[in-house]
């Protein structure tokens, strides 16, 4: 059944809401929704004495290592985490106290699926601890996955093909919809209903969440299989359109 996932993005080795299609490498014109003195911690105990799973922890960019090992430490077993990481560091987070890692840029060099990468990876970490981020920007018939902080469009599309292959090496996927995150402008519902109809396996999308009826929706579109993601909108990140204590209740519901 579709459930609240909370996040804590990390930028800088702070809390921050970031709009998704203004990163890029130097910074500059860089959207910023949101931004608090608060700790990863701080969110991370939150969601822990709320009972509220599987949120995930992303470092956007460089000097996010620390807050986002303190958050996991908060939260043991709760939080899932992603942004630079690969074969040789996954196991350090776990370590830490992430229930999954999150991985996307690091299989995909080149712009191409490393698959050499991916089974290393799977194996490593071992496929019940691993997420693919598949978040993408769409396209004229679909929707091509996007790598390096969204910023690279790579030539592999969301397909029930790349969906029912990727599956086999993860435990999820997590989808960002780049081209709305952070707007608060709507969801992507043809990409929510696609990926409910397609997805052999559980996934959270996230971006463009407005009210606390987009919730209801996803859960409706989806037939209950999608999870979502609440980020900019969410009261917790300055957002005016959904109250972290109201996704709570429709958890517990």
């Amino acid at each position: 059944m579709t459930k609240f996932r909370p996040c804590i993005d990390l930028h800088d080795g702070r809390v921050k809401q970031i709009v998704g299609s203004s990163l890029s490498d130097s910074g500059a014109g860089l959207k910023t929704n949101f931004e608090t003195d608060r700790s990863p911690a701080w969110f991370a105990e939150l969601y822990k004495k709320d009972g509220i799973k599987g949120g995930h922890v992303i470092m956007l960019g460089k000097g996010n290592v620390e807050a986002a090992k303190a958050a996991l430490a908060a939260y043991p077993g709760g939080l899932q985490v992603g942004g630079g990481i690969t074969a040789d560091n996954a196991q350090e987070y776990l370590k830490a106290g992430a229930s999954h890692v999150i991985v996307t840029s690091w299989i995909f060099p080149d712009g191409k699926l490393d698959r050499e990468r991916l089974e290393r990876l799977s194996k490593t970490v071992g496929k019940e601890h691993l997420v693919l981020d598949l978040s993408c920007k769409r396209v004229n018939k679909g929707w091509k996955i996007a790598t390096n902080r969204w910023q690279t469009l790579i030539d592999i599309e969301i397909t029930a093909e790349t969906l029912a292959d990727l599956s086999r090496y993860c435990d999820e996927f997590l989808i960002h919809a780049a081209d709305v995150e952070g707007k608060q402008q709507g969801m992507d519902d043809e990409l929510i209903t696609f990926l409910a109809k397609h997805s052999p396996i559980p996934c959270t999308y996230a971006g463009g969440t407005r009210t606390l009826a987009d919730l209801e929706r996803c859960k409706q579109i989806s037939n209950g299989k999608i999870d979502l993601t609440i980020g900019s909108a969410l009261d917790l990140f300055g957002g005016t359109g959904v109250k972290y204590d109201d996704c709570v209740k429709f958890n517990k519901a």
